[in-house]
Formats: C-alpha cells, sequence, structure tokens
C-alpha cells in the first residue's frame, strides 16, 4: 500500500469481508454514476437501486449521505493518485500529460461531490487536505521527470500547475471542447522551449 493509499484510507473504513467490499464497491460505483448524471438531487434510494442492494445495505456501508459523498470523494481521489503510479515507465512527457488528462477529468466530474460535500466540510477540513496532500504526492514526482528530462520547463511548480488548472475549469463554457482546447494550450505552455 503506497503512502497516498494510506493517508486516504484512514479517511475511510472499508469492510473487510469480500462480499461486503463487494456491495461496498458497488455502492460507489452506482454513486459515481449517480451523481455524475443526476448532482444534488441524487437520492440515496436511487443509488442502492443502481447498485442493486437494498437501502439497508447502502446504509450499513455509509450511515449517511455525507458518509457516501466522503468516501466517493476520497476514492476517486486514490484512482487518479493510483493512475500516476502506472505510468512511472513512459515516456516523461506522455507520463505527465495522460495524468493530467486523468486529474482533468476527475476535476471535472467532482464538480456536483465538492459543491455538496461543502455544505458539510470547510475547504481547509482534514478530507481536503489529506486529498490535495494525496494529488500532489502522486504529481510533482511525474513533473519532476519532465523536467529532469528536458521535456518540461524547469521555472514552474507543481503548485502553479494546479492553480493553471483550476482556473481554466472554473471558466464558464458552453462547450466542453473549448474548456477541453484552452486546458490543451495551457499544458502545451510547459513544454521546454530551447530559444524562448
Amino acid at each position: 500500500m503506497t503512502t497516498i493509499e494510506t493517508s486516504t484510507e484512514a479517511l475511510l473504513t472499508r469492510p473487510k469481508r469480500a462480499d461486503a467490499r463487494r456491495n461496498y464497491d458497488k455502492v460507489l460505483a452506482a454513486a459515481r454514476e449517480a451523481f455524475a448524471e443526476g448532482g444534488e438531487s441524487t437520492s440515496l434510494e436511487e443509488i442502492a437501486r443502481r447498485a442493486g442492494v437494498g437501502i439497508g445495505t447502502l446504509y450499513r456501508h455509509f450511515p449517511s449521505r455525507q458518509a457516501l459523498l466522503e468516501a466517493l470523494y476520497v476514492d476517486e481521489v486514490e484512482e487518479v493518485c493510483r493512475s500516476a503510479a502506472e505510468l512511472e515507465g513512459a515516456d516523461p512527457w506522455e507520463a505527465l500529460n495522460a495524468w493530467f488528462d486523468r486529474l482533468i477529468g476527475y476535476i471535472a466530474t467532482k464538480r456536483a461531490l465538492l459543491h455538496e460535500l461543502l455544505n458539510y466540510l470547510d475547504q481547509e477540513a482534514p478530507l481536503f487536505k489529506v486529498c490535495r496532500a494525496s494529488l500532489f504526492a502522486a504529481g510533482e514526482p511525474l513533473l519532476k521527470r519532465a523536467q529532469d528530462a528536458g521535456v518540461v520547463r524547469e521555472d514552474v511548480e507543481f503548485s502553479e500547475v494546479m492553480q493553471m488548472l483550476m482556473g481554466i475549469l472554473k471558466i464558464p463554457a458552453e462547450d466542453p471542447a473549448q474548456t477541453k482546447r484552452l486546458l490543451r494550450i495551457a499544458l502545451d505552455g510547459l513544454r521546454y522551449n530551447a530559444g524562448g
């Protein structure tokens, strides 16, 4: 288990038995899908129905809506962090871009989750601090590896790249392709240019 998983795992209590773990995972998968489609209006009953479990099973794993939202948020962060480890042997520029693509997808889908979580928690809550630290621990080495390979500007810090991505994702756009194009332009701006 990585440090990232250990730090986020401390925020969750996952079942140990295989059948309980399957139900837990089914509820998280159904919640991810339902929140992506319905946002904050998604009911727990709808999530249980999609998961193919009873509402009692859902509540056994997640005693409140907040508990489910927090578990889903942490699960999403863990998945993004794991994807960084999977890119370890890839070309440094390609690995960095692939991870940022995964991160961008995660950020785009977590908006409804984050908005609802902020009804329960403030931005400096341990959940957010641990998840931010986990994302930095996963992404910083990819940036450093690309910088060491001479394919990314050396004067850029990971925190600056994150601010840039978050800023672009906050720009209202009717067409998601426009946002994706802006993100691509910004990320291409990280490339090392010997003449510049």
